[in-house]
């Protein structure tokens, strides 16, 4: 006779199962990020459209899961842990600024194979790298409270 969980360890393994897709997202926008910025200088390298298109892939993929996973989570008060509930409000303004210029960064770059503007990439890239160190510090903020822990 099988035996049900209860639906508290139920939630807790979706919790874990959303933020694991989260970080396995990020996991690989990141290791984009890195061979991509590793092709400086950027106009040398023929590679790099073709890089550039990746990575835009999958930081739209990274935002996509954090947004409609763990931000909708909160958004339909799906939530029952005040505690999560409350960073979850002090962060999200922040989140949602930085997602705005994920949405600028892959506007200006997805470009696929006809990538012609790569002069402020260098910049741009850089900036991009700052703000998503911010929404990873903020992220993880909230992936350890509602994970359980203590932050």
């Amino acid at each position: 006779m099988l035996q049900q969980q209860p639906v508290t360890g139920d939630r807790r393994v979706r919790s874990a199962n959303l933020v694991n897709k989260i970080v396995e997202s990020r996991t690989e926008m990141l290791a984009f990020y890195s061979q991509l910025a590793a092709k400086r200088p950027f106009a040398k390298d023929s590679a790099v459209p073709a890089l550039l298109q990746q990575f835009c892939q999958s930081l739209v993929d990274y935002t996509a899961h954090a947004h409609f996973q763990l931000y909708r989570h909160f958004a339909e008060n799906r939530e029952r842990r005040i505690s999560v509930s409350t960073i979850a409000d002090q962060i999200y303004p922040q989140i949602l600024a930085i997602t705005q210029t994920i949405l600028d960064f892959n506007d200006k770059y997805d470009c696929e194979d006809h990538c012609e503007g790569l002069a402020a990439l260098d910049q741009d890239l850089s900036s991009l790298g700052e703000q998503l160190a911010d929404r990873i510090e903020l992220e993880d903020k909230l992936i350890a409270v509602f994970a359980g822990k203590r932050s």
